[in-house]
């Protein structure tokens, strides 16, 4: 895909990871909705601010129309309560699924259509290592990273017949808010967003853009214990 020629939408681009991809597709040339709950917090010099809350349906919608031109849709908002599953809040765990989940793929729903009408182009999903590895303290964020990367395996398939490529992001720990009471080592979400963007320019069906991400997904073909060695 040609970014510099695209239209593109970047769902959470009011901060961090999303603000990154914005402002690196402003300079690749590409147009740029930068959606954000509060569009009163984008702050991008050329981005064009569009309020989008992506567990809100109908804002989703207003957003569609709003952004009629789209060929590059980018579903970067999420969340992370740090919800234990067994003790954690089930309204916690609720909102997480509704946002990462059915948020995602309520805005793919929304914008499939507008993108196709443009005669194609590409959807690029923020996931995580955590769609393949669980941790039992964020149990409930990494069950909504698992649901919307086998989403993201499902749209890619339907949508190939459709002229749109899906790409999926893995990534690990990034210096981001999200992340900021983490000791974990964190990667430059700048870099993490150059080489996403590079991937869907490549038509590249996944981008792993870290150590831990290549070291995990070449665990899964050896099972639980791989994965899991605490368990073998």
């Amino acid at each position: 895909m040609d970014l510099s020629s695209c239209t593109a939408l970047v769902t959470g681009a009011n901060r961090g990871l999303g603000r990154h991809f914005a402002e690196q597709l402003l300079q690749r040339g590409a147009r740029v909705y930068a959606g954000a709950r509060n569009a009163d917090g984008v702050d991008l010099p050329g981005a064009i601010p569009v309020t989008i809350d992506v567990a809100d349906p109908g804002s989703v919608s207003a957003a569609a129309e709003a952004a009629g031109d789209v060929t590059l849709l980018i579903n970067n908002a999420g969340i992370s309560l740090g919800a234990d599953l067994l003790t954690g809040d089930l309204d916690d765990v609720r909102r997480e699924m509704d946002t990462n989940y059915f948020g995602t793929l309520s805005v793919a729903r929304a914008f499939v259509p507008v993108i196709e009408r443009n005669g194609g182009g590409a959807m690029l999903n923020v996931l995580s290592v955590l769609s393949w590895l669980s941790l039992p303290a964020a149990g409930s964020y990494c069950a909504s990273k698992a649901a919307a990367w086998s989403m993201t395996n499902a749209l890619r398939l339907q949508l190939a017949e459709r002229g749109i490529a899906v790409t999926a992001l893995h990534v690990g720990a990034m210096d981001t808010d999200m992340m900021k009471d983490s000791d974990a080592p964190k990667s430059n979400p700048a870099a993490v967003a150059a080489l996403a963007l590079d991937g869907v320019a490549a038509g590249h069906h996944e981008v792993l853009a870290d150590d831990v991400s290549r070291h995990v997904q070449a665990q899964l073909s050896n099972g639980v214990d791989g994965v899991y060695p605490q368990l073998a």
